[in-house]
């Protein structure tokens, strides 16, 4: 049997490695819109970050995603995450 290999990618706030699927992928495509991406098939530059709020909380204070997308990310984008991880987590 062949191993098919898991992609792995870095959350921005704990700085794991962790699988693709296990985390939430954050796109700014080439206008410079940023979005939640749940498909993670999205065009543009992505960024990942853990399925929980004190990874959200570790990557707003360090700006974890800021350094990402090199360009500020907007308040709404959090706010979105953490809607996101409240309905996750019932």
């Amino acid at each position: 049997m062949i191993k098919k290999k898991i992609p792995m990618r870095k959350c921005t706030g704990c700085q794991e490695m962790k699988s693709k699927k296990e985390l939430i992928r954050v796109v700014r495509n080439d206008e410079g819109e940023f979005s939640l991406d749940t498909t993670g098939k999205k065009p543009g530059r992505g960024a990942y970050i853990c399925n929980s709020t004190e990874c959200l909380e570790k990557a707003f204070k360090s700006k974890g995603l800021e350094r990402s997308f090199k360009s500020k990310v907007p308040e709404d984008i959090y706010d979105q995450l953490k809607q996101q991880l409240e309905r996750s987590s019932k």
